[in-house]
């Protein structure tokens, strides 16, 4: 039941939305390399399995309800990865302003610092995790310029990712956990909920990269449209994105047991943003009676 409630929560991709009305290519770059960063901090984690600093030290008192709401597994800081992968990823971008730039990086500086201040992380894992995003993000930027120069080969780059996502579920699902429990007798951190967190990695990869490829060949859409069109397509999107994760995804975790549920819903998301949206945006534009 737990793993249905947390595959009903829709999450929300801003760079999904700079992808349909703002800025194509950063919105791309900025999903390829999110779903990289979550295989990666996902690998990480159930790697390392390193408890929650209060677990390691009782000294240690978190923040407010922090206990209750910081899960998992602490290393590498998932908020630091994030706040790397797409402010970092801003910033490690030349055509930025270098204002823009330099904004970016402190932000990613205040996430690692909110977190270890918090105590929910300590200084290892959030300097680990801003360093791991960036240098993600430094790879996809390095990739996404390769595939430029060799568009016809977007397929390796499809098939490797989703190979990669599979191979690291594989893992997390026959490797050993610490079995551990607290003073009440509960297991500190459940090693099979962190092995099927990474099936969630497999559905977004799955979904993001497949609709990049399909995308790339078969639509092309552009963001160089008024600003009318920009803003209808943000409204629209949005909505459209929490109807589909809201009704379709939690209908399809519903009936489907873990993991295919997972699977099948987180691919279906981030499907839409990359490549359904996009395409109901270029048939639809296209449909629309020309200004005379």
């Amino acid at each position: 039941n737990a793993v249905v409630v947390e595959a009903r929560i829709p999450r929300i991709h801003p760079w999904g939305v700079s992808n349909w009305c703002i800025h194509k290519e950063l919105g791309t770059f900025l999903l390829l390399g999110w779903s990289a960063n979550r295989l990666v901090n996902g690998a990480l984690k159930v790697t390392f399995c390193a408890y929650r600093p209060w677990i390691r030290d009782p000294r240690i008192i978190p923040y407010g309800n922090s206990m209750t709401t910081a899960t998992g597994y602490s290393f590498p800081s998932g908020h630091t990865m994030n706040a790397a992968t797409v402010y970092g990823g801003g910033a490690l971008r030349k055509d930025l302003p270098k204002s823009a730039r330099i904004g970016l990086g402190l932000l990613v500086v205040l996430v690692a610092f909110s977190r270890n201040f918090l105590g929910v992380h300590t200084p290892q894992d959030v300097i680990v995790g801003g360093i791991a995003g960036v240098l993600v993000m430094w790879g996809v930027l390095k990739l996404t310029g390769w595939i430029e120069k060799n568009p016809g080969k977007d397929w390796i780059i499809m098939c490797a990712g989703i190979a990669l996502a599979v191979a690291i579920a594989v893992y997390a699902s026959m490797k050993s956990y610490p079995v551990d429990f607290d003073a009440d007798g509960k297991l500190i951190v459940d090693g099979a909920k962190m092995a099927r967190d990474t099936f969630k990695a497999i559905g977004w990869c799955a979904g993001v990269l497949t609709g990049w490829f399909l995308e790339r060949r078969f639509v092309r859409f552009s963001t160089d449209v008024s600003f009318g069109k920009r803003l209808a397509r943000g409204v629209i999107g949005l909505i459209s994105y929490y109807a589909v994760s809201l009704v379709l995804v939690s209908l399809i975790t519903n009936t489907l047991a873990a993991p295919a549920g997972l699977i099948i819903g987180c691919f279906i998301q981030m499907f839409y943003v990359v490549f359904l949206f996009p395409w109901c945006i270029k048939h639809f534009e296209k449909a629309e009676p020309s200004a005379e």
